[in-house]
């Protein structure tokens, strides 16, 4: 393919993608295939000859469409959606046709430079404070990582390795070895399962701290269980808190748990990849007093903000903490301006070393949507999933098992799990709209998370109306099989 073909091929790609999103609320949202489905469809081997642009994409059509799930559908409500716009798109497209490697300043000035301004505009959206910028005299800064997975396993690593350090420096003679073996990290039971993966890559004891009525970890629980630990020789480091956590959308204590954490040299990390991106909007922004206690926090504009995946920010208080844990500075990666004031070379804030040029993205939708088209599009779905909750509480069949803040509505219907399991399994086998279910204090719950573009209020009404007709169905169903036995 030479530029004149990828011109023409282009704008057909342009239109391809267009009209899917234009018209993807008529596609079946969940795929309606069995695993193993696209291997029979394709060949065993690759082909020895060049094949024609046009049958490649009649198989996008044949193999690749029928399989997939429709994540940007409005009919999609199971996870904390990706959120991706025209800008997001283009800004992609931009990316990998410049086809850079941002892995020092010296690789790309431009990626690298992009990236510090824009987490600091996000930062300022968020109204961090000043330690967290990278435009001040301070010693934080921003980073993008890829997922917030990889965000809470940067802060972990670096508060092991901080942790390590110092207690050597009280105790000279003890092995690294030794000191892991003792140190304990903490987070919620409802905090997502990558945090428990988080200590299992790095080698660390995790506890589950419970939590209160509202889901929420409380300074009196997370005291009482470090009291415990450092009494029978374990060294609590880290507790990852989270802001919106992925069951219910719950908001742990931090403005509580920070002075704790801080008291205790306990590295506090925050996760609030899906919430966090709402907190620029100031109704919602006092569910985040109290990151002035964190030592490292991360959002998710890919889940929230319009911007396509993968997009993770993180923001760390010390910068040093992070690099210093992560530093290599082979020959053939030195520049004559690294250790400058004004250089960060990123592959020293994040796992691998290659990284695309992800800050186009944020660059792009902040400056086509502004803060108050971003503020408008939260609010809204706000507002569609506080329609939703109004729809199911109005209805006695059904009940609400969390309190809505955001864009998730957990309900159920009043029963059996086994009841909710079967309304389920019809929500998916119909695949009008695709639902995942969470656990809340050992009940079978249904999550429904407005998160699309396209999401507008008769899609909220559709969905409750399909999920209501088959409820009817099953519940009719129950009431025929126990009038039979009886």
């Amino acid at each position: 393919m030479d530029a004149a073909e990828f011109r023409r091929r282009g704008k057909e790609m342009v239109d391809f993608v267009a009209d899917y999103q234009e018209n993807i609320e008529h596609r079946r949202v969940y795929p309606d295939v069995e695993p193993g489905y696209l291997r029979s469809m394709i060949p065993s081997e690759a082909p020895l000859e060049p094949e024609s642009y046009e049958d490649v994409l009649r198989d996008v059509d044949r193999v690749i469409m029928p399989g997939v799930t429709h994540w940007l559908s409005p009919h999609f409500y199971a996870y904390y959606a990706n959120s991706t716009s025209f800008p997001s798109i283009l800004a992609d497209l931009l990316s990998s046709g410049i086809g850079t490697i941002g892995f020092t300043w010296a690789a790309n000035p431009a990626c690298s430079e992009l990236e510090t301004v824009m987490l600091d505009w996000l930062g300022k959206m968020l109204q961090l404070p000043e330690d967290f910028l990278s435009e001040t005299q301070g010693q934080g800064g921003g980073v993008i990582q890829g997922t917030a997975s990889e965000a809470t396993l940067m802060a972990l690593l670096s508060a092991r390795l901080k942790t390590v350090k110092c207690v050597q420096e009280s105790d000279p003679q003890r092995s690294e070895a030794d000191i892991i073996s003792k140190l304990i990290a903490y987070t919620s039971e409802e905090a997502h399962s990558s945090v428990e993966k988080a200590s299992i890559i790095g080698g660390v004891v995790i506890r589950m701290v419970p939590t209160d009525e509202h889901f929420s970890v409380r300074a009196e629980t997370l005291e009482k269980m470090v009291a415990e630990d450092k009494a029978t020789g374990f060294i609590p480091f880290f507790f990852c808190a989270t802001l919106g956590t992925t069951p219910c959308c719950a908001f742990d204590k931090i403005d509580e748990l920070g002075p704790i954490c801080n008291a205790e040299n306990i590295w506090m990390h925050i996760d609030a990849a899906y919430a966090g991106c709402a907190f620029i909007c100031p109704e919602f922004r006092p569910l985040l007093n109290g990151v002035e206690f964190a030592d490292s926090f991360s959002i998710n504009p890919n889940k929230f903000l319009l911007v396509g995946f993968d997009c993770s920010a993180m923001w760390v208080k010390k910068s040093a903490d992070l690099t210093r844990a992560f530093q290599m500075d082979p020959e053939y990666l030195k520049h004559e301006h690294q250790g400058s004031g004004l250089v960060k070379d990123y592959m020293h804030w994040v796992i691998p070393l290659g990284r695309r040029f992800r800050s186009l993205k944020l660059w792009f939708v902040f400056r086509m949507y502004g803060l108050s088209g971003l503020q408008a599009f939260i609010r809204k779905h706000v507002e569609l999933a506080k329609t939703f909750e109004i729809l199911v509480r109005d209805d006695n069949n059904f009940e609400i098992c969390a309190e809505v803040v955001m864009g998730l509505v957990c309900f159920r219907l009043k029963g059996s799990d086994e009841l909710n399991k079967a309304l389920l399994k019809q929500i998916t086998r119909t695949g009008k709209i695709h639902l995942v279910p969470c656990t809340l204090r050992g009940r079978f719950v249904l999550r429904f998370v407005v998160c699309g573009r396209t999401t507008e209020l008769r899609h909220i009404q559709e969905a409750w109306k399909h999920i209501t007709e088959l409820s009817s169905k099953l519940l009719q169903n129950l009431f025929d099989h126990e009038g039979k036995e009886n």
